[in-house]
């Protein structure tokens, strides 16, 4: 009988700050089991949302699930809430809540980015990431007035318009960022330490990305063509530029490179919007109170946000359900692990981009 030994991984881990526990059964250095737990969070948002806010105040209080997508919690919910009230956005509406979103993705894949390099040990390259993430914290800052947490979307418009001095400041600092960008392509394409030796480690197959239900970056990655932006049509981004972006081999080098060129993306579908920006009011009345169910689902940097909202015609709604890209794919993460080398492990849980704040809420 072969002996297995028990090995945590979390809640708190040096490769990655986030409250997550696995629980893996290694047999010598090779992981052939895991578990996970992910309750460490749980600050009881659903019920606070139909307990103690108004349907109006909802959006603000789902813009705190996360410090990352926060625009995109409260485009989600907003959207909902607005099926509910037979109301739809005018085309510049819809295009600075896409510009917003973009930007979101942008900081977030660079996040992850920097974290994958601090776990390979490039600690300079991980503060150069993070100081040049500041180039997108800027504008958001800027557009919102806030810092990590926007105030941004609410029923039936944006709460700030774009100004010239704002349109100088996103093309320089996009401007900026692409040239950036392009640098850290080149080091993650090259360098054996960062990123080369990371092929064929911790691979989804295309197969198991099917059967596990993969999402976001982490399907593409394995060549799942799965984008909630391609397969809405609550927003025009086809109109702006979105090209879906599509790895085949599964492993962190894949990931990698999807959210590298998911960035350049973002970056040119904001240029795009900037440029295009329609003419139109930046708030509308949305009139009415919520009744009945509607479902929304918005691509956020790490895949698929999945929003139920329920009213019955009163101030204060009976549901709020939200089921975020982490918890999703879970499943298809224990999996990845199950083969995998321990040493790998904090290169693969990093690779994931999970967030826990979202996920437990």
């Amino acid at each position: 009988m072969k002996k297995t030994i028990q090995i945590p991984l979390g809640s708190q881990h040096i490769s990655l700050l986030e409250p997550i526990r696995f629980k893996f059964e290694c047999e010598n250095e090779k992981i052939i089991g895991v578990d996970a737990d992910v309750g460490f969070v749980h600050r009881g948002v659903e019920l606070a949302c139909t307990r103690s806010f108004e349907f109006k105040q909802v959006g603000y209080v789902v813009a705190r699930v996360c410090g990352l997508c926060a625009i995109t919690h409260s485009l989600s919910y907003t959207l909902a809430v607005e099926k509910l009230l037979g109301y739809v956005a005018n085309d510049r509406i819809k295009y600075l809540r896409m510009l917003m979103v973009e930007l979101d993705r942008i900081h977030s894949h660079m996040l992850c980015l920097a974290h994958t390099a601090e776990n390979a040990g490039f600690e300079a390259l991980f503060m150069q990431i993070m100081g040049d993430r500041e180039l997108i914290m800027d504008v958001q800052e800027a557009i919102s007035g806030n810092r990590v947490q926007f105030d941004y979307i609410s029923i039936g418009g944006v709460n700030r318009d774009l100004t010239p001095e704002l349109v100088a400041l996103i093309h320089k600092n996009l401007g900026l960022l692409s040239n950036k960008i392009d640098t850290l392509i080149g080091m993650f394409d090259n360098n054996w330490s960062l990123s080369l030796k990371y092929k064929g480690v911790g691979v989804l197959s295309l197969e198991d990305a099917y059967i596990y239900n993969a999402l976001g970056p982490l399907a593409r990655a394995a060549g799942l063509a799965t984008d909630v932006r391609a397969e809405t049509s609550d927003f025009p981004y086809e109109d702006i530029g979105y090209k879906m972006i599509l790895e085949s081999s599964g492993d962190i080098h894949a990931r990698n490179f999807i959210r590298l060129r998911e960035i350049v993306n973002s970056i040119e579908m904001c240029q795009n919007i900037v440029n295009n920006l329609p003419v139109g009011e930046i708030q509308e009345k949305a009139k009415g109170k919520p009744s009945g169910e509607a479902v929304v689902r918005v691509e956020a940097p790490r895949g698929e946000l999945f929003y139920l909202v329920r009213g019955s015609g009163q101030n204060m709604l009976d549901r709020v359900r939200i089921k975020t890209p982490t918890f999703s794919a879970i499943p298809a993460m224990m999996e990845v692990f199950k083969g995998a080398e321990y040493a790998d492990a904090p290169a693969i849980l990093a690779s994931f981009d999970p967030c826990m704040s979202c996920t437990a809420k």
